[in-house]
């Protein structure tokens, strides 16, 4: 795919979202970084349910960490794999406190050393939370650069390194949103919706659906 064809899927889904914001509810760095890691292999949705419950209760690390694995886990009971969840959201906290002043850290190399904090997490912290131009490549923007072949890879990181380079610079900030809702409600895994598709046109996918 060449740099006009990426310039031009990136017009398209910018005008359809034009002020493109997280899924997730949050009203601090430390509540976003809280949602995100619990939003591994689940739905925002799911965590979202939780979160309204459990932030009113505990939404800083000092809160979080009185509420330990033990309280935290009936909030959050709901959402998959969530007793490895509960005790790296405490684990978490407690770093947070012991080695950040209760903090959220602002670059990639502090937030990974984080528990439960990978490179993804971290890029969707430093872009949500901070307005960091990071891209972070979910499953959907994984599937949606593969099957565009707007920056194809084998894994998220090689599809990450292409977008860093290939992105025109005036969508990268908010990258990551036009392309994982464009993933989530569109480009969708099974049966994509290419009729409906606002860059059909400039898809390399050669399968397309055709209803």
């Amino acid at each position: 795919m060449n740099a006009e064809k990426r310039y031009e899927i990136m017009k398209r889904l910018a005008a359809l979202r034009p002020n493109p914001q997280s899924e997730l509810h949050y009203t601090s760095p430390f509540e976003l970084l809280v949602a995100v890691a619990l939003s591994a292999q689940t739905t925002d949705k799911s965590v979202n349910l939780a979160t309204a419950k459990l932030f009113p209760v505990a939404n800083t690390p000092q809160a979080m960490l009185q509420l330990g694995v033990e309280g935290l886990t009936p909030y959050i009971k709901t959402i998959g794999l969530y007793r490895n969840k509960a005790k790296n959201v405490i684990a978490m906290s407690r770093m947070l406190i012991e080695e950040f002043g209760g903090e959220v850290p602002r670059t990639r190399e502090e937030l990974v050393k984080l528990p439960g904090v990978g490179r993804k997490t971290a890029n969707v912290v430093l872009n949500v939370a901070f307005g960091e131009p990071t891209i972070a490549v979910d499953t959907h923007i994984f599937r949606v650069c593969n099957r565009t072949k707007f920056a194809t890879g084998k894994t998220p990181e090689e599809v990450e390194s292409k977008l860093v380079r290939y992105m025109p610079k005036e969508f990268k900030k908010d990258s990551h949103h036009w392309l994982l809702l464009h993933g989530r409600y569109c480009c969708k895994a099974i049966h994509p919706d290419c009729p409906n598709c606002p860059i059909a046109d400039l898809c390399e996918y050669k399968e397309k659906t055709a209803t």
